[in-house]
């Protein structure tokens, strides 16, 4: 409990007006946000934690949760048609295995420097895909949904989105990705052009449209701004996992930096994104950042005689809930130096995701990043975010 202690101690220490509930005046304190706003909650791919994700079923379930953004990412078909995947290896959430029809289409190949197997969505016409349904990518998580809801366009998406702020009257906004766009490039399947036609179609290409562009590519983000987007973009920054020891970021392929940067020989990580000059780069071309969140927040584990880190709650495994968080790094602050606002991702319920001291309440992990001024988190489940949120306003006078 001693570490959860330091961080809010530290937080405290960046926000106190925020946290003492009042502000000089006697009125609502102040918040840290970037804008001064409350933080948005993003259902990333929907609301994930409850069914397959990047279905209209998930991203309805996130709107009726109260989400103010729905997030995905696009993938390419063979057709040249964007979809909402995670991956282009639709073995990952979909169920293209069990479609006999499409066996011979599983083969071995690289996306983005890793060696992946199965069945890539550029192999397939959007008919095709449209015969497959998605599947929860999680264990722990709803089994029963799987195959049932089918996959989407971004036009469906963009669609969907309109419909529903219609039907709710709260603009509902949307949060796409351009993922893996070297790779798909490289293939003769570029997306950026036809994320700016749809955007441009929608009525939305403005600062102030319900949209956010997201790319951990620059060059993706920089080619769309040249093309004449002008919704805000957003710089997602990576990283692989956190050495147990010390808390410090590992890199590791694909998720160490920018692919575009590895085929340029570009051996720098995404940790140079987080610095005071990164980010003043990053100004450049985008309106804020989309770090993981253990660039503000890291964990230690509690490291054994062999050096190696201990089981501490004897589940047989190694994760975060063997360790604990440590004091927040001031990249928040940095970013709002910068102008920037800051979006990170992503926050989840499952146990084995917390640090022990947040006693397995994702609302206490939630609690320190509202703290200390995030503009909005990529959440796969919107109703704890939603009532952290409530929670945070609250103590705020808000």
């Amino acid at each position: 409990m001693r570490t959860l202690q330091i961080a809010l101690t530290a937080t405290a220490a960046l926000c106190v007006a925020a946290c003492s509930g009042t502000g000089p005046s006697g009125g609502p304190a102040k918040l840290l946000t970037l804008d001064g706003n409350p933080p948005l909650v993003i259902a990333h791919r929907g609301a994930s934690g409850y069914l397959p994700e990047q279905t209209l079923e998930a991203y309805t379930k996130a709107i009726e949760l109260g989400a103010d953004v729905i997030e995905m990412d696009l993938v390419s078909t063979k057709d040249g048609v964007l979809i909402a995947r995670h991956d282009p290896n639709l073995a990952i959430s979909t169920d293209v295995a069990k479609h006999a029809r499409f066996a011979s289409r599983k083969k071995t190949i690289k996306v983005d420097g890793e060696t992946q197997t199965g069945w890539f969505s550029n192999d397939f016409t959007l008919a095709e895909i449209k015969t497959l349904g998605g599947i929860s990518t999680d264990a722990e998580r709803p089994q029963e949904f799987n195959g049932k809801f089918k996959i989407v366009t971004f036009q469906e998406i963009i669609d969907f989105a309109k419909a529903k702020s219609r039907e709710t009257g709260r603009t509902i906004a949307i949060y796409p990705e351009t993922k893996n766009p070297t790779y798909f490039r490289d293939l003769g399947l570029p997306m950026e052009d036809k994320v700016v036609a749809a955007i441009d179609a929608a009525g939305w290409n403005s600062k102030t449209a319900p949209i956010y562009v997201q790319s951990f590519e620059p060059g993706s983000l920089k080619y769309m701004k040249a093309k004449g987007l002008k919704t805000k973009l957003i710089q997602l920054i990576d990283g692989d996992g956190i050495d147990m020891k010390t808390g410090a970021m590992t890199y590791a392929i694909p998720v160490d930096r920018p692919y575009e940067w590895t085929k340029a020989g570009d051996k720098r990580n995404f940790d140079v994104m987080v610095t005071p000059a990164g980010l003043a780069e990053i100004k450049t071309y985008a309106d804020g950042i989309g770090p993981w969140k253990r660039y503000i927040v890291t964990i230690k584990g509690s490291i054994g005689p062999d050096g190696k880190p201990i089981d501490v709650n004897k589940d047989g495994k190694i994760n975060d809930a063997d360790a604990t968080s440590v004091s927040p790094t001031t990249l928040i602050a940095d970013a709002h130096k910068a102008g920037l606002f800051v979006h990170p991702f992503t926050f989840r319920n499952e146990s084995r995701r917390l640090a022990a001291d947040y006693n397995k309440d994702g609302k206490n992990e939630y609690a320190i990043y509202y703290k200390l001024g995030v503009d909005g988190v990529f959440t796969d489940f919107t109703d704890t975010a939603i009532a952290a949120r409530t929670e945070y306003l609250k103590s705020l006078g808000r």
